[in-house]
């Protein structure tokens, strides 16, 4: 099921995009599928012959890690509000939003992949499983809560819920790496039954225990971190509806229930809870009687009601749990309720001041019974359930003689007056008549907006007499938790218990709640005379200040602009660390051998002179040239030592290397500048020495001291047997190893994408113009002419826009686009004829490298060169030529592609990136062994391919670009200083220009009199 939110996070935006708003019912569909399905696995989940649901998947089986997936009572009772809240919430936004509401499409999308990760956090068994899907909620609440991206309010809400509840994420996740790491699994329901059966009370444990409980204080809006929901309700009444009331603050809630029945005994853990979960419940409270805004007002509502959830989350005794599974499900239902309400009110009165609205009985009196009997409910009052929740809550704390419960029961009695107090006010604000306010015009509501308010009013009101119902739900929990004293578990959900204790409570609470109403000016007084204490919000204002200045100081002092300087300190700290730890090792097992082969010593030789050489190189070119001198010569070592496969990645990635820098040595100086720095040749030499001896130094001490024999033994007889393929290399890299191709490839894509980004200052261009004629037959001329240029540079004459057909002109292009001087014939003809061949036997490196060398890699990179000689004969008309794709659409298909490899893998086998072979003999080419593992080759062929292309175009074409137009500028200069003749023919223009060109690259533009001069 939680793939298929996913699934329906994908067509979500084609599907708004095309019905608008209407799209929200289709979408509405999915949440209430999985709410059908939690119902109809009731019976065999719930009651005392039901058992937990489990299902699993293959993830990390080396390191003993499954992805498991495990619906008990507990998450079968999430799973049913965020479900069932978000089926109602997304028939909501179907009416809430106006059909012309901006990014609703996206809006729509992100929400399901919200709910999808919800839905899949409940469901998880698994510490790191569960992490992901905790991560998952934070990232698209940002983006949910950013929704309204022109808004600058919603842009900072969202920064700050996001970094507030990463922060706790993160120590979280350390947290439960030491949990793992300590108890030696990480599935949650053994670390249950091993904590119940014997408690390790160690200190580690402890503090992973901790950490993890700081991630769900965190993400439940606890002080300190409580300022953040507040501020999220600058996100859409939708949003603050799911996340902010039935999901994402409920997300902490449930963690501690989880993890409560085994760990509620640890020092610290009840003494932590207890303190931060009844202060949050009364400054929540406080707050909330400040506010004049009702969705504000019900945001620090919330915040109250999570420190009175924690408080009673944190016990983990049976009785008391039931109560707060009773208290989490009648308070997803009116708060979610009141938020809708809210919204419906904000769009019919254009405001939720409540000192500005008036009449809201009679404008919308649907609205308002909904409304006020949701706040009864928060309120406590019978016969709804907030009053059954309430009742147990007190009757449990009665019944739990020991000094945390009695704090805990007299500190959630005062939290809940004032849950009255602003519930009243709330009720007061929003629907009555008052004096100098004009009434709010009366306008019947469509069903579609007002049907949801009205299903949760519904199920608040019925499941209050229905309670004996929900209470087998929650007892086949509760049950399973550890009996502290005699007679727990015996509390039973009821509308009535009789005259009790709890009763009279109950009546002074919401008597006492409705005095503070009734004198709401004068205790208005008193709060404003009071002082407001440690304000989070400003706290957190002032630390990321503190961090930005910081941050900038560090920057101002070490990003000084200087490339020397960097590489320095780089190496610095490097022979620092690393040669202190040379320096105290005390295992010197070194074998020493000269060489291998006699051979080696033409490499060493070569590798020397060409080292000496770069650093004694006066231009850049050469500096290029004889740097990849060196890179050849580690293909000749490759070739000796009998590694083809890693000698042809070299010799490829070396030609491409040195293409790249040639492409970038376009724009710079041709000369290399002198250093004016404190780095001497001297100190750089010194440096440079340091490295290569300690770097040496571990070489020799690492290769002496292995004790266990490596990984890579076994890769032979697995590359065979299980990847079956004889090339070593590639089946480690598609197979073996293939996570971390995955991770390699996405850092390519994306740094490739960013670098491509930084350069297409603009936006990157989908496709590169080609050359074309114009709809009458005529030629156009591919390159810009020189000729003078309009006043607006940036503006400047671009033929390939004009109104052209695409039809080629010539077999070779060259002519029309490249000056005469540029041009090779040889050259063009050349790449013409190669191009193809060259193509072809990169698909062969493609399927050939499983058994031979090769490889997708490999395959990429020779097609990556085929583009480069295009490039290099016929310039950016001729790429345009090979290359009729988008180097983003190459990327994502590769993506896309090695990601399908990995979930196929799950899906027909029982582990992400399970490969799976097709064997037999075909004709003519004979017996052959095709695998899944393919498929991923073909990935990472694309993503090379598109690597290259967006190299070409960004480096190349792009740069071409730039230089016609700093020839323009130059020949409008020469225009207006010479006064040139209109019969001043183009080609002498043009060479001007070029030889001006020619010079200022050939110049020492750093230090040179001449470059001043210029």
């Amino acid at each position: 099921m939680t793939g298929a939110f996913f699934g329906a996070a994908v067509i979500a935006f084609p599907l708004v995009k095309r019905l608008g708003r209407n799209g929200f019912f289709f979408l509405a569909l999915v949440p209430l599928a999985g709410l059908i399905l939690s119902l109809a696995k009731a019976p065999a989940i719930v009651g005392s012959a039901g058992s937990p649901w489990f299902e699993s998947m293959g993830w990390l089986p080396a390191l003993g890690l499954d992805g498991i997936f495990r619906l008990d009572e507990l998450s079968w009772i999430m799973s049913l509000l965020v479900t069932g809240v978000g089926a109602l919430v997304f028939i909501y936004c179907a009416r809430y939003f106006p059909p012309d509401e901006p990014g609703l499409a996206r809006f729509a999308a992100v929400f399901m992949a919200f709910a999808g990760m919800m839905y899949g956090l409940v469901l998880a068994d698994e510490l790191l499983m569960l992490y992901l899907f905790w991560e998952g909620t934070t990232v698209f609440s940002y983006l949910l809560i950013g929704h309204s991206q022109s808004r600058r309010r919603s842009r900072q809400a969202a920064l700050q819920a996001l970094i507030v509840t990463t922060a706790g994420g993160l120590a979280m996740l350390v947290g439960m790496i030491l949990l793992m790491a300590t108890t030696g699994t990480g599935q949650i329901s053994t670390l249950m039954e091993r904590a119940s059966e014997g408690m390790d009370t160690g200190p580690v444990i402890v503090t992973a225990v901790i950490l993890i409980l700081v991630g769900a204080v965190s993400k439940s809006a606890l002080i300190p971190f409580h300022f953040w929901l507040p501020g999220a309700m600058a996100a859409p009444t939708p949003v603050s509806a799911y996340l902010h009331a039935a999901a994402m603050v409920k997300a902490g809630i449930y963690l501690i229930l989880r993890l409560a029945p085994g760990y509620h005994a640890l020092p610290g853990w009840s003494e932590t809870l207890l303190t931060l979960g009844l202060l949050t419940m009364f400054i929540g409270g406080w707050q909330a009687l400040k506010q004049t805004d009702l969705k504000l007002l019900l945001a620090f509502g919330t915040v109250s009601q999570l420190g009175f959830l924690t408080t009673l989350a944190s016990f983990g005794t049976p009785d008391i749990t039931k109560a707060a599974l009773a208290m989490l499900i009648a308070h997803a239902l009116f708060k979610a309720c009141l938020f809708l309400c809210v919204g419906i009110i904000d769009h019919r009165a254009g405001t939720r001041d409540l000192t500005k609205l008036s009449g809201g009985w009679k404008a919308f009196p649907v609205v308002a019974v909904c409304a006020t009997i949701a706040a009864a409910s928060m309120s406590g009052l019978p016969p709804l359930l907030g009053f059954v929740a309430k009742e147990a809550v007190y009757s449990t704390l009665l019944s739990s003689p020991d000094k945390a419960s009695i704090i805990a029961l007299i500190g959630i009695m005062i939290g809940s007056m004032l849950t009255v107090a602003y519930s009243a006010r709330f009720v007061w604000g929003a629907f009555s008549s008052k004096d100098g306010v004009d009434d709010i015009a009366r306008r019947d509501e469509k069903i579609t907006l007002i049907i949801s308010p009205i299903v949760l009013t519904v199920l608040t009101v019925g499941l209050g007499p229905a309670a004996a119902l929900i209470d087998g739900c929650f007892a086949a929990w509760t049950s399973t938790l550890p009996v502290i004293d005699s007679g727990d578990g015996d509390y039973h959900l009821a509308l009535w218990h009789g005259l009790e204790p709890a009763l009279a409570l109950s009546a002074v609470t919401i008597a006492v709640g409705l005095l503070l109403f009734f004198v709401r000016d004068s205790f208005a007084k008193v709060q404003s005379t009071l002082p407001s204490g440690l304000d989070f919000h400003d706290l957190y204002s002032k630390l990321i200040s503190w961090m930005e200045k910081l941050a900038l100081w560090v920057t101002s002092r070490t990003q000084r602009g200087s490339l020397p300087f960097y590489q320095s300190v780089i190496y610095l700290v490097l022979v620092a660390g690393i040669g202190l730890a040379v320096i105290s090792n005390d295992t010197w097992n070194i074998e020493f051998k000269l060489v291998d082969t006699p051979l080696d010593f033409i490499v060493a030789a070569v590798l020397i002179i060409v080292a000496v050489a770069a650093t004694r190189a006066k231009k850049r070119f050469t500096a290029v040239v004889v740097t990849g001198i060196s890179g050849y010569a580690m293909v000749a070592y490759f070739a000796f030592v009998g590694a083809p496969d890693l000698a042809l990645t070299q010799v490829l990635v070396e030609t491409i290397t040195i293409v790249v820098f040639v492409l970038v040595l376009r724009r710079l100086p041709a000369r290399i500048g002198q250093s004016t720095g404190r780095f001497t040749p001297a100190w750089r030499a010194i440096i440079g020495a340091a490295v290569g001896v300690t770097m040496m130094f571990v070489v020799l001490i690492a290769a002496g001291v292995r004790v266990s024999d490596p990984v890579s033994v076994d890769f032979g007889q697995l590359a065979y047997e299980v990847g079956h393929g004889k090339n070593i290399v590639n089946v480690t890299l598609v197979d073996i190893r293939v996570w971390d191709t995955l991770g390699e490839i996405s850092v390519l894509v994306a740094a490739g994408t960013g670098i491509a980004g930084l350069i297409f200052v603009r936006g990157r261009e989908g496709h590169l113009h080609r050359f074309v004629s114009r709809r009458d037959g005529t030629e156009l001329q591919g390159r810009v002419r020189f000729q003078p240029v309009p006043e607006e540079v940036g503006n400047f004459h671009d033929p390939e826009r004009e109104d052209v057909t695409q039809r080629r002109v010539s077999w070779l292009i060259a002519g029309r686009t490249l000056a005469p001087r540029n041009r090779s014939i040889i050259l063009e003809v050349t790449a013409r004829l190669i191009f193809h061949a060259v193509l072809i036997f990169s698909l062969y490196l493609l399927f050939a490298g499983h058994n031979e060398p090769g490889g997708g890699f490999a395959g990429g990179l020779v097609a990556g060169l085929a583009l480069v000689v295009r490039y290099l004969a016929g310039g950016k008309f001729e790429l345009a030529e090979a290359a009729r794709f988008t180097p983003s659409g190459m990327l994502g298909t590769g993506m896309i592609m090695a990601v399908l490899t990995g979930v196929g893998g799950w899906i027909w086998g029982d582990t992400v990136f399970k490969s799976v072979y097709l064997e037999g003999d075909v004709p003519v080419l004979g017996h052959l062994s095709f695998g899944t593992s393919t498929f991923f080759d073909i990935g990472v062929y694309l993503i090379v391919v598109g690597l290259m292309l967006d190299i070409l175009k960004s480096l190349g074409a792009e740069v071409d670009l730039h230089q016609e137009r700093d020839e323009m500028v130059l020949t409008k200069r020469l225009n207006q200083s010479y006064k040139l003749s209109e019969n001043f023919s183009a080609e002498a223009e043009h060479d001007a220009v070029s030889s001006i060109l020619d010079r200022v690259n050939h110049l020492d533009v750093d230090n040179g009199a001449e470059g001043g001069r210029l």
